[in-house]
Formats: C-alpha cells, sequence, structure tokens
C-alpha cells in the first residue's frame, strides 16, 4: 500500500470516528426512513470530512505518527498497556533475582552445604507469585504511569517497600502456623531487602525502556490558549520524559501564542473537542483556564467520561498548591487543606542531621575525585582551584559558597562583556538571572564540570559548616536577591540546598519568576520524603544535562 493510499485510508478512518461521535453512527430504523437517514449520515459525514481537512493540515508529523501506527494495529496499544506489562515483567524479574541471592547467601542445598538448592521454599516462593502481583495492584502499582505525567519509581518507593515489608511478615506467619517451610531470619530479611532493590532498579528500567518507544506516548490537547494554558505547555516541552506529545490547543479565545510555542496551532472551538478527542485519538484533555463559563467548562469536562481519556485540571490559586496539600470534604464539596508552612524543631533537626551524615560520608568517599579535580584545573588555567562567591543564606544571612572553578580567573570582572548572551534576556525574557549558553569564559575542564554539575561537589563543605543543606532552595547571588520581595522571601526559612526543585525540574531553563515559585513551594510544603525523593531525582537530572550551564 502507497503512502497515499494510507493517508487516505487514516482520513476515511478519522472522518468516520467523527460522524460517529457527531451522532451518526449505525441506528436500526424503519425501512420508509432508509432515505432520510442516508441523507443525514451523508451531511454528517460531509461535516466530518470538513473538520478533518481543517484541522489535519494543524498536525505535526509525530502526530500522524502515531495515528498511522495505531491504524495499522487491529488492537489499539497505548501507554497503559505497555507500561503493565513492562512493570509487571520487572517485579517477576526482581522477586526472582531477590530470591535467588537469598537462597545463594543463607540457604543449604540438597547436601546441606551453603549455596542455592531447589526444594520446598522454591515452590512455595513460585506459587506466592500471583499473590505478590495482586498485591502490588491493589497498591496502585500498575495504574499510575498512565494517569500522571511525572510519575516516577522515586514517587512509588515507599509503596514498593511497605508492599515487600507487608508481604514478607505475612509469609512468614504462614509458614510459622502451617510449618510447611521453615525460612531462616536472615534470608527473610536478605529477600526482603533484595526485593525492595531488584524490583525498584527492575521498574526504573522497564520505565527508561518504555520511554524510548513510541506506544508510550500520550496524545494530549489543552482546552484553554491562555496564559496557564501556555505556560502548561511550554512545561510540559520541556520535559519529554513525561511522554506527552501535544497534538494543539483547543479555545475560541486565545492569547497571542508564546514565541516558543508559535508551532502549537489551534485546533478550534470548545464545542469541537468531543470530536477532536476521537479523530486524533487523544488520551489525555488538560483544561487550564478558558475564558468558557462554569456551568459549560462542567458540561465540557462531564462529556469526556463517555471517551477513553485521562482529564487533568488545573486547580485554581495552583501556583501555592504543592504536592504536601491534602483533599478533604465538607458535604460533598472538596476542600483543598494546605499545611503549616512553619517547620518544628524537630523537623530541622532531622534535616541538619541528615545534612550533617551524609555530607561528611560523602566527602570521605569523593576525596580521591576532588584531589584528580583540583589537579585538572591547575593544569588547564591558572588561578585557584575553588570559586568562591558570597550568596544569601537562610534568615537573610550571608555566607561564602565554594565550588570548583570553571572560568578563566577573570571571569566576573569580563562578565559586562558578555550581558547580551544572557539566555533571559532574549526574546522579552527575564534578565534578572544570568545564565549564557556555552559562555566564552568557561575552561575546557569548567565545561565538563558544568555539564555533569561536578562543580558543585564543594558545597559539601558549606553543608558540614552549616550554611547549605544538601536539598534546599537555589542560593542566589546578592544581586538576583535584591529582587525578592514579600512572599517570595520565605524560600529563605530554609538553608540553600545543592540541590532542589530548580535543579532537578530543569536549571537554566527554568526563569527567574518560576525558580522563586518553585523555591516557595518547595519551603512551604517540606517534608524528608520530599527531601529524599528530589535527591533521587538528582542522579537522572545530572545524566540529562539538561539546562546545565
Amino acid at each position: 500500500m502507497s503512502a497515499g493510499d494510507d493517508h487516505a485510508g487514516m482520513q476515511e478512518e478519522l472522518a468516520a470516528a467523527a460522524a460517529e461521535h457527531n451522532g451518526s453512527g449505525p441506528t436500526v430504523t424503519p425501512a420508509s426512513s432508509v432515505s432520510l437517514r442516508n441523507a443525514t449520515e451523508q451531511r454528517a459525514l460531509s461535516q466530518a470530512a470538513a473538520l478533518y481537512s481543517e484541522t489535519i493540515a494543524l498536525i505535526d508529523e509525530r502526530t500522524l505518527e502515531i495515528l498511522e501506527r495505531r491504524r495499522k494495529t487491529a488492537t489499539i496499544r497505548r501507554r497503559g498497556w505497555l507500561i503493565r506489562r513492562m512493570l509487571l515483567l520487572a517485579d517477576m524479574v526482581g522477586l526472582v533475582l531477590a530470591f535467588f541471592v537469598a537462597e545463594l547467601l543463607f540457604g543449604l542445598d540438597h547436601s546441606g552445604a551453603r549455596g542455592f538448592g531447589l526444594g520446598i521454599e522454591s515452590a512455595a516462593f513460585l506459587a506466592t507469585l500471583p499473590a505478590w502481583i495482586l498485591i502490588a495492584r491493589l497498591y496502585g502499582l500498575y495504574s499510575r504511569d498512565e494517569e500522571r505525567t511525572d510519575h516516577s519509581t522515586v514517587d512509588e518507593f515507599v509503596a514498593v517497600f511497605h508492599l515487600a515489608t507487608v508481604v514478607c511478615w505475612l509469609f512468614f506467619v504462614l509458614a510459622w502456623v502451617t510449618a510447611l517451610v521453615d525460612p531462616s531470619i536472615p534470608k527473610l530479611l536478605a529477600f526482603w531487602a533484595g526485593s525492595i532493590f531488584f524490583v525498584s532498579m527492575g521498574r526504573a528500567a522497564a520505565r527508561s525502556l518504555s520511554r524510548k518507544r513510541i506506544t508510550y506516548l500520550q496524545n494530549a490537547v489543552i482546552v484553554g490558549a491562555g496564559e496557564v494554558g501556555q505556560l502548561v505547555a511550554h512545561k510540559l516541552l520541556q520535559h519529554p520524559e513525561y511522554g506527552i506529545n501535544l497534538v494543539r490547543f483547543v479555545d475560541a479565545e486565545p492569547k497571542e501564542r508564546r514565541d516558543d510555542l508559535a508551532h502549537l496551532t489551534l485546533l478550534g472551538p470548545q464545542e469541537r473537542l468531543p470530536a477532536i478527542v476521537r479523530m486524533f485519538d487523544v488520551e489525555r484533555v488538560i483544561v487550564a483556564f478558558s475564558k468558557d463559563s462554569y456551568d459549560v467548562t462542567l458540561d465540557l469536562i462531564r462529556s469526556m467520561k463517555d471517551l477513553d481519556v485521562q482529564v487533568d485540571i488545573v486547580p485554581r490559586l495552583f501556583d501555592i498548591v504543592g504536592p504536601s496539600v491534602s483533599i478533604h470534604t465538607v458535604e460533598g464539596v472538596p476542600l483543598l487543606g494546605l499545611p503549616p508552612t512553619h517547620l518544628l524543631r524537630t523537623s530541622r533537626l532531622i534535616k541538619r542531621t541528615t545534612d550533617l551524615a551524609l555530607a561528611i560520608v560523602s566527602l570521605v568517599l569523593l576525596a580521591p575525585a576532588f584531589a584528580a579535580i583540583a589537579v585538572l584545573i591547575k593544569v588547564g588555567s591558572p588561578g585557584p582551584v575553588f570559586f568562591r562567591q558570597v550568596r544569601r543564606g537562610t534568615d537573610e544571612a550571608t555566607f561564602e559558597i565554594y565550588k570548583f572553578r570553571t572560568m578563566v580567573a577573570d571571569a566576573d570582572a569580563r562578565k559586562s562583556e558578555y550581558t547580551h548572551l544572557n539566555k533571559h534576556a532574549t526574546n522579552g525574557g527575564d534578565p534578572r538571572m544570568f545564565k549564557i549558553p556555552d559562555d566564552p569564559r568557561t575552561t575546557r575542564i569548567g565545561r565538563f564540570l558544568r555539564t555533569h554539575s561536578l562543580d558543585e561537589l564543594p558545597q559539601l563543605i558549606n553543608v558540614v559548616k552549616g550554611e547549605m543543606s544538601l536539598v534546599g532552595p537555589r542560593p542566589l547571588i546578592l544581586e538576583e536577591d535584591q529582587h525578592i520581595h514579600e512572599w517570595a522571601r520565605r524560600r529563605l526559612n530554609l538553608k540553600p540546598g545543592i540541590t532542589g526543585p530548580w535543579q532537578v525540574l530543569g536549571r537554566s531553563e527554568i526563569p527567574f519568576e518560576e525558580m522563586v515559585k518553585l523555591d516557595y513551594l518547595y519551603v512551604t510544603s517540606w517534608s524528608v520524603f520530599n527531601d529524599f525523593k528530589l535527591m533521587l531525582q538528582t542522579l537522572p537530572a545530572l545524566a540529562r544535562s539538561r539546562g546545565a550551564y
């Protein structure tokens, strides 16, 4: 079949899908009404064909590729189909590896020597695998990736930990009650630790592999092309790992498009949305503050329930809704509960203890790396090994930050020569943050250190001294800090961090105003788990090296 035949076939199928949604699907009617029905169907098909012709020219090649791939398969396979099977395989492999390691370390073979032996315990383990998968399903460990754009293995670590703990203790109790098997405590502990590790690593690998396949991509449209809708589109485009293919906007009264979103045109007004969902096999609809009335928007969202589509709604006052928000109800009316913004003394003690312990251990382990980097800096260009700069710390205090020098020795003196290259000062941007891609002042070894954020390692010294934290708001230079006012100064309630929301979500790609809001949300919704999550998310962020300059 030629490419032209493929395109024509897709046109017929998409037009038929739009016509079916518009109410012209097959129905059983009296014989006397056949001609009237045929005329109605013809008009609907003509309208659908016209809608197709009008909108297909606005669609990019990636969307057409996704649609063509799905059209050629008997069963449409979307992200949920792919990721559930990959995660299931990862869980099976992880559990088997955990059992193998536990058996190898603490098991006994047929001769009574330590090693791997096949016996009733192995059979009992294999028999319980379906129960593991069923309980994991009850924990929601196979459905989150399809529902949430930014779901990761870090988000479900607590659930995996809890699942492994509960199931291992249940197995121990059943073994003791039935006396069918008698696993030793060391073997059970080894399996417990191994299952958490191998299942988590397997799930991370499964997601990494899935994201490389076109099946993982979700077609999405944004309802509302105003400031909020365009902000959401910008953030989604900044994170291809979310697997969201933005088809286009749907809005009757759009605002002028941002320069970086000029390619995302309009598919039409909101009343076309159901037909567009069917026509382009849209899987996710993001409602982002259109100018429609409350009732119209509500009816639009309700109409999506009849279609197989995930609906995401940007909440009002989204700038202050963080990960620690809770939902409760008053006679059926949902309320968003924001946690208290003050930190208890015990919370600060936990954070400081964790910082101190991890920083000291890291400094000891990284001592050889520090020495090697110091030698490379000295050989690469004249000047000191460390770069020191005054930054704003917690409670309005100032401190000197330590970094490996990545630029020529007189870089600060030459800053005014390169202000025209500031990424955030071009195209009507925000010049309060000074970041230059491929900065001419950067040395050869400095470029490598910045790409992998190795220049930040000496900040561990600041952590030990109590001036910084491992996780926290971005440490601002005084020139940047003078632009922080009123509510935004709450970001100084916690010590600046080596890593944090800004570093994880895009670093230099994130403009000043958004950085301030991210820091404010981090401080006002701080939790131990959120710090742990950000530390783990830092590793893949370093691998991506996006915005590292």
